[in-house]
């Protein structure tokens, strides 16, 4: 199993945006086949950081994943309002995979 995290830099003063961005992906990611944990916005601290998560069995699930993501007609309506409403200044994703216990791998030292 690996864990997707994307890190997402926005516009402060376009967190509506954000939001409504991550529910409709709420939406769209299960459905396209990725276990999503959730889509976090800033509350306290930095307000540009925000990240969504989610989880996919190997590498060629996630390429999987992201061509239904692609047929999608909500996620591609989803991207374009980010494209057109321009709240992400950066995205970036990063894949990890969980080593420690009690839910990582036993016996892996």
């Amino acid at each position: 199993m690996l864990t997707c995290i994307i890190r997402y830099h926005i516009d402060p003063t376009k967190r509506a945006q954000f939001t409504a961005y991550a529910r409709t992906w709420g939406q769209v990611i299960p459905r396209c086949g990725a276990d999503l944990i959730g889509y976090f916005a800033p509350h306290e601290g930095s307000s540009t950081l925000a990240y969504g998560i989610y989880n996919v069995a190997s590498l060629a699930d996630y390429e999987a994943y992201r061509a239904r993501l692609a047929d999608d007609p909500l996620g591609r309506q989803n991207h374009d309002f980010a494209q057109n409403e321009r709240f992400l200044l950066r995205e970036d994703r990063t894949f990890l995979k969980l080593v420690s216990a009690p839910h990582g791998e036993e016996g892996h030292r």
